[in-house]
């Protein structure tokens, strides 16, 4: 009977030390889990955000928990801030192994009361914005020749319409099938993409006037675990695609809802 040997240890698995990510709108929420994450399990973290305080705030938290990381202003919406970003990131740590697309934004409104204004501004963080700054990172990765791990932050709005937000549902769709594109022409450069949906999670924005506290409390209603997630649930899905453990995942998407979409 032939005994089974693992090539790598769950340790070295997860271990990102000597590698470099960059993670959008990483200041608070959802990015700011992930950074915390991908920071505990090695990698150097550049957290680009629109929110310069908050992002220094979560920097200084990561290097008082023995992490190293850094921080720059940029809009995904101004197409050049993130490329910038992304040089710069080169520059400084000397590499790009890890990009997560999770800066987003999701204004309610009724389909008969989106502006081309309010239509453009969601699409060009939330779409637009994601690729040019995913493009912008793949180049990188392939000039490198060691390829890497583009991890995009979608939505169970990809797969689940919710009211009044045509305009977000319609670009997180759009992320979800972007993912499964690049990752079929990219893959060949070992460069991996994969995507999480989550579903309802406790961050800043979910505590915006437009999520009303009824509203809240009817979505967890739904949800089987009954709670609400927190970022840390999301972000540990990121560690697992960032790391060794998702070496032969691509073009995947992982839904993280509690069991909502099932209800």
């Amino acid at each position: 009977m032939t005994t089974y040997q693992p090539h790598q240890s769950i340790t070295d698995l997860f271990n990102l030390k000597g590698q470099v990510a960059i993670v959008t709108g990483g200041a608070l929420g959802i990015g700011q889990g992930i950074a915390f994450r991908l920071a505990e399990a090695g990698a150097t973290v550049m957290i680009t955000d629109i929110n310069p305080e908050a992002a220094q705030s979560t920097v200084a938290q990561i290097k008082e928990s023995g992490g190293t990381a850094a921080s720059m202003m940029a809009n995904v919406a101004n197409l050049g801030d993130e490329k910038h970003a992304i040089e710069e990131t080169i520059k400084i740590f000397g590499r790009l192994d890890i990009l997560v697309n999770n800066a987003g934004i999701f204004p309610f409104a009724p389909a008969l009361e989106v502006t081309e204004q309010l239509w453009d501004k969601v699409m060009g963080v939330n779409l637009k914005g994601l690729f040019f700054t995913t493009q912008a990172a793949a180049r990188e990765m392939i000039k490198q020749g060691h390829g890497g791990k583009i991890i995009n932050i979608a939505s169970i709005d990809a797969l689940h319409p919710s009211g009044m937000l045509v305009h977000y549902d319609t670009s997180k769709g759009g992320v979800a099938m972007m993912t499964k594109s690049l990752a079929l022409e990219f893959g060949p450069k070992n460069i991996l993409v994969n995507a999480i949906a989550p579903g309802g999670i406790q961050t800043p924005g979910a505590s915006s006037p437009d999520t009303s506290e009824e509203l809240l409390k009817a979505f967890t209603a739904r949800i089987p675990l009954r709670r609400m997630g927190i970022p840390d649930d999301i972000a540990k899905a990121a560690l697992f695609l960032a790391s060794d453990m998702a070496s032969y995942m691509n073009g995947s998407l992982i839904v993280i809802d509690g069991g909502y979409l099932q209800a």
